[in-house]
């Protein structure tokens, strides 16, 4: 098992303190959350240019969201200093998806390229969530948002890192983030 910080799949975020007793509210970056947390999970966060493993000592849903208690953290300031970091596990633990489907950090490194062979860039990140989620691309010219849909997306290949897109005419264009001009002329 690698416990380098690179090679784990984001599986949460601690957002905050949750009580007085040093439990978190976590929001859930996985398709598993009951899997993911529950009592006994070891989970990593990196702090102090070091990784370091955490055990969830109990865990609950609240509105969808789990909230874990965590050994060693028993107080609502030190749960606090815990908030704001990514919640990690070694790509190893993860369960194994159905064919055609995939996980986020497969795609990043991605070549997206149109249906007619036009680079467009790679894939640097992956927004949003199950329902609406965008592919972050550096393009030639910036950063481009492609929504990640099957109308688009028409052929997603993790493993030869190739996504070939169908994009509508203007998309690309529209969805070109650019620098904004400095207005000092600098």
């Amino acid at each position: 098992m690698s416990t380098a910080w690179d090679e784990m799949a984001v599986v949460g975020t601690i957002a905050r303190a949750h009580g007085i007793r040093g439990q978190v509210i976590v929001n859930a970056e996985t398709d598993f959350p009951d899997q993911r947390f529950h009592p006994g999970a070891e989970l990593f966060i990196e702090r102090g240019g070091r990784v370091e493993a955490l055990t969830v000592t109990t865990a609950r849903f609240h509105r969808e969201r789990p909230v874990i208690g965590i050994a060693g953290v028993d107080s609502m300031d030190e749960a606090e200093a815990l908030a704001g970091l990514e919640l990690r596990v070694p790509l190893d633990r993860l369960a194994t998806l159905p064919a055609g489907t995939f996980y986020r950090h497969d795609l990043i490194g991605c070549r997206v390229e149109t249906r007619g062979g036009l680079t467009v860039g790679l894939v640097r990140d992956v927004e949003g969530t199950l329902t609406g989620s965008r592919l972050v691309v550096d393009g030639a010219d910036g950063e481009v948002l492609i929504p990640l849909v099957a109308p688009i997306c028409t052929q997603v290949d993790p493993v030869g890192k190739r996504i070939v897109i169908d994009p509508p005419d203007g998309l690309i264009d529209v969805n070109k983030v650019r620098l904004k001009p400095d207005p000092t002329g600098t």
